[in-house]
């Protein structure tokens, strides 16, 4: 069979997607967070205009959606989605991306050549050995590359592309979402589920070929803040109390060899202390809560308040408060009612010839809140890795192969 199975531009596309930049600003209280999303959002309406499809729009908050009209009319079909976010992440900046197309990779390390102190080995990136022969995208090494998710993007716009050229494919009625400000958890905050009209969706959001994940973390955000009092150095004995210690105090009794990103894989969950705003005054420590039972949250919570209460106990004339704000929560408790939305996504990548690896994301995706918000939406692999880094790369044989999958999707809702 020739490769690629469905012939698009997904590549060309990739290539021109990642050179805006669309990195997000927690810090922002617009929506979305920067202009560089909209400059993308705006293109993305404007080709799918230009390609054919129907119901374009580029509403206020920034999200785009369109329709790719159903090919069989004379019996009803289930409405599809296919969704991925446009921004990038906040930890490494995407501005002047540079993309390279390293062709017919033939397994040696790939020396990134605005920072050739960086280099991109096989020994580090086992997965690189499955793409000899394969065209291999990186950046240049001083930004991240954008595969996250722009790959998303370039996959579900060449398959859009594909379909419309030949009507001849039966399938129904299908819907595409771009989102905006998924990476700092506000990809779902306006997101119109009633206007979206369909009834079940998939993200292409993952990483390693064949990758289909229905589970999620659950997560919070919490803050501590300490508070202590502060007056002059030179005159501070027995009256200054340094919330700058206390917090670090705090900090340090967190569990050395437990329930931190560092310390956790597979099904463990963590407490992530991200960053610290700190004066003698008013010292803040913001974690990220995560964990696949969503009962588990609390319990960690509640350890960190015993820790936090007991800091300030060694610290006599300070004080804490604590907030926490539920972020998402996992998706398997929406998906496990709608076993056929995963089913199908597994036959699809059967049909494509890819093994399929049904797995939990160490993470969440805008399809962790929609399932919640009426919309069950696993995760499909996108050919993402190593991402939020300037060692991100991606395969061109992954790109092709996930256009493959939304295709025998579109078809198989038909049969």
């Amino acid at each position: 069979m020739s490769f690629p199975r469905y012939s698009s531009t997904v590549v060309e596309r990739f290539l021109r997607y990642v050179t805006i930049d669309t990195r997000a600003d927690e810090a922002s209280e617009t929506f979305p967070s920067t202009p560089g999303q909209w400059n993308l959002l705006r293109l993305l309406a404007d080709e799918l205009r230009a390609m054919g499809a129907q119901d374009v729009e580029l509403d206020e908050w920034g999200y785009v959606f369109a329709t790719i009209p159903a090919t069989v009319t004379d019996r009803e079909i289930p409405t599809i989605g296919f969704i991925a976010h446009v921004d990038t992440s906040p930890e490494m900046s995407g501005e002047n991306v540079k993309p390279i197309r390293h062709t017919r990779y033939q397994g040696t390390a790939i020396t990134l050549p605005d920072a050739p102190q960086f280099v991109i080995t096989p020994e580090k990136a086992p997965y690189l050995n499955e793409h000899i022969g394969h065209d291999i995208i990186t950046a240049s090494g001083l930004t991240l590359l954008g595969a996250d998710d722009k790959a998303g993007i370039a996959e579900i716009m060449g398959a859009a592309e594909y379909l419309l050229a030949h009507p001849e494919i039966p399938h129904g009625r299908i819907r595409v979402g771009f989102t905006p400000d998924e990476e700092i958890g506000r990809g779902a905050d306006h997101f119109d589920v009633a206007r979206f009209g369909a009834e079940c969706a998939y993200t292409l959001d993952g990483g390693l070929l064949g990758e289909l994940e229905m589970e999620s973390f659950s997560a919070d955000a919490m803050t501590v803040t300490f508070t202590g009092f502060n007056t002059h150095p030179g005159y501070a004995k027995k009256r200054m109390v340094n919330s700058v210690k206390v917090a670090a105090d705090f900090i340090a009794s967190l569990p050395a060899d437990s329930l931190s990103p560092e310390t956790t894989d597979d099904r463990e969950g963590y407490v992530h202390p991200n960053a610290v705003e700190a004066s003698v005054d008013q010292t803040i420590v913001r974690f990220i809560i995560r964990d696949f039972e969503t009962a588990a949250l609390a319990r960690h919570e509640a350890m960190l308040e015993e820790l936090a209460k007991a800091a300030v106990a060694r610290h006599p004339g300070s004080s804490y408060t604590v907030s926490v704000r539920e972020q998402y929560r996992n998706m398997r408790e929406v998906l496990e009612l709608h076993p056929h939305v995963v089913d199908l996504a597994e036959k699809a990548m059967q049909r494509a010839d890819i093994p399929v690896h049904r797995g939990a994301i160490r993470g969440g995706t805008d399809g962790s809140r929609l399932s919640f918000m009426g919309l069950p939406t696993p995760n499909i692999f996108a050919g993402q890795q190593n991402i939020h880094s300037r060692f991100e790369w991606i395969s061109s044989r992954d790109m092709h192969k996930a256009v493959e999958v939304i295709v025998e999707l579109a078809k198989l809702y038909a049969e």
